[in-house]
C-alpha cells in the first residue's frame, strides 16, 4: 500500500509527533471509567485489585501489539478496517470499519447526555441545551483541524492525569504503613478468589479500551512506521502503571469499605486521605467526558474518512477541507449522528453491545494478522508474528463469550 505524504490534494495533514500521539492515545484510554470504576473494582478483589489492572494490561497489551505490527506496515486512517479487508476481505473490513465507527459515536452520545446530566445541576439550562452545544462545540473543534483537536485533547489530557497523580501522591505515605506492602505481592490463596481476581480483571479490561484509535491517526502521523508501534506500546505502558498506583492507593485507605459503594470513589478516596473536598476530582471526572467525546468524534470521522478511501464507504466521505486539511464531511455527519442518537433513540441496550462490538473488533484485527502474516508474501513483521495474532484472536474470543452470554440472559 503506497505511502502518503500528506502534500497532494485531498489528503490530510501529516502534523502528530510521537509525543502529541501518545497524549492522544492516553487520552482516550484514560477517561472518565477510571474515575468511576475503582469502586467495583476494589468491592471484587479487595487487596488483589492491582493484579487485576496488570492482567487487564496485560490482556489489552496482547492485542496492542498486534494493532503496532499492524499498523506500521499499514499506517492509514480506518486501520482496523483495513486490516480486517486485507486479511479476510472486504465484508469483514467494512464491518469492522462500521462497527468501529458505532462505538465511538454511540459512546460520544452516552457520555453527552451525563455530562449534561452533570452540568445542569450546576448551571439552570435544559439539558438537551447543554448536551447539544458540548456536541457542536466539540464537533467545530474536530472541523477545525487535527492539530487543534488533538491538542485540546492532549491539555486536557495531562489535567486528567495530573489529577490521578495528585491522588497517588497524597496517598503515598499510606503505602509505607504497616500491613499494606504484603498485600501489595500476595497472590490469591485458592481457586475461589483467582476467579473474583479475573472476573474484576474482565471489568478493568474496559478501561483500556481506546489504545486502538491511535492507528486511525495514522495519515496525519509523521513517521507512522515507526511512532504508531511506539504510541501504541508507550500508552499501554503509561496507563498500566497509573492504573496500578492508584489502586495501590485504593487498598491502602482508611475507609476502604465506603469507595465500594461509591458513586464517586476517587473523588471520596481524595477526601478522606487529605480531608479536603473531592470536588475538584468529580469535576475533573466530568472534564475527562469532554475529552472522550472529543476523541471519538475524531476518531469516528477518520474511519469513515478511511474507509470512503479504500471503497467501503460512499466516496463522498473521503472529501477533505480545503485549507483545514481535516475530513471534512465525515466530521459533520459524525456529529450530526451524536445529537441525533443523543435525543432521539434508547441508548441503554446500545450502550450494552459496545463491549461486544469492541471485543469483535479485536478478535478479528487478530485474526487478520494471523491469516496475512501466513501468506508467503507477507512482510517479515507480520510472518514472524502470525502466531501472536492467533492467540490473541483466541484470547479476545474468549472474553467475548461472557459478555455475549450477559447480553442472550
Amino acid at each position: 500500500m503506497a505511502m502518503d505524504d500528506g502534500s497532494r490534494e485531498g489528503s490530510l495533514n501529516r502534523v502528530i509527533g510521537l509525543p502529541l500521539l501518545v497524549f492522544y492515545g492516553v487520552g482516550v484510554t484514560i477517561g472518565a471509567g477510571i474515575f468511576a470504576l475503582m469502586g467495583e473494582i476494589l468491592r471484587i478483589a479487595g487487596d488483589h485489585a492491582p493484579l487485576t489492572f496488570l492482567i487487564a494490561g496485560l490482556i489489552a497489551g496482547a492485542t496492542g501489539f498486534s494493532y503496532s505490527r499492524l499498523g506500521a506496515v499499514y499506517p492509514v486512517a480506518a486501520g482496523e478496517a483495513v486490516y480486517v479487508k486485507v486479511g479476510l476481505g472486504p465484508f469483514w473490513g467494512r464491518l469492522v470499519g462500521l462497527g468501529v465507527a458505532a462505538t465511538g459515536i454511540v459512546s460520544s452520545a452516552v457520555i453527552a447526555l451525563s455530562f449534561a446530566g452533570y452540568l445542569g445541576s450546576l448551571v439552570a439550562l435544559p439539558q438537551w441545551l447543554l448536551a447539544l452545544s458540548v456536541i457542536a462545540v466539540l464537533t467545530l473543534i474536530a472541523f477545525a483541524g487535527v492539530r487543534m483537536s488533538v491538542g485540546f485533547a492532549a491539555v486536557i489530557t495531562v489535567l486528567e492525569t495530573g489529577t490521578l497523580i495528585v491522588v497517588c501522591f497524597a496517598g503515598a505515605p499510606l503505602v509505607f504503613e504497616a500491613g499494606v506492602a504484603p498485600k501489595l505481592f500476595s497472590l490469591p490463596a485458592s481457586g475461589a478468589v483467582w476467579g473474583l481476581v479475573l472476573s474484576a480483571s474482565l471489568i478493568a479490561f474496559f478501561a483500556f479500551v481506546g489504545f486502538e484509535d491511535i492507528v486511525n491517526m495514522a495519515e496525519e502521523t509523521r513517521d507512522p512506521q515507526r511512532n504508531l508501534p511506539l504510541a501504541i506500546i508507550l500508552t499501554l505502558l503509561i496507563t498500566i502503571a497509573i492504573y496500578i498506583v492508584v489502586s495501590v492507593i485504593a487498598i491502602a485507605a482508611p475507609d476502604r469499605e465506603a469507595l465500594t459503594s461509591s458513586q464517586a470513589p476517587l473523588a471520596d478516596l481524595f477526601a478522606s486521605i487529605t480531608g479536603r473536598s473531592g470536588a475538584p476530582i468529580a469535576a475533573m471526572a466530568t472534564i475527562a467526558m469532554v475529552n472522550g467525546i472529543l476523541v471519538q468524534i475524531v476518531m469516528s470521522s477518520r474511519v469513515l474518512y478511511g474507509m470512503a478511501r479504500e471503497n467501503l464507504m460512499p466516496g463522498f466521505l473521503a472529501h477533505v477541507h480545503e485549507k483545514r486539511r481535516t475530513p471534512s464531511t465525515a466530521t459533520l455527519l459524525v456529529g450530526a449522528i451524536i445529537a441525533i442518537l443523543a435525543f432521539a433513540v434508547p441508548l441503554v441496550s446500545l450502550a450494552k453491545l459496545t463491549s461486544i462490538v469492541i471485543l469483535m473488533v479485536f478478535t478479528l484485527v487478530n485474526l487478520s494478522l494471523w491469516r496475512i502474516g501466513s501468506r508467503p508474501e507477507a512482510p517479515a513483521g507480520l510472518r514472524n508474528w502470525r502466531l501472536w495474532g492467533l492467540g490473541g484472536a483466541m484470547l479476545s474470543a474468549f472474553l467475548l463469550v461472557p459478555e455475549l452470554i450477559a447480553v442472550v440472559s
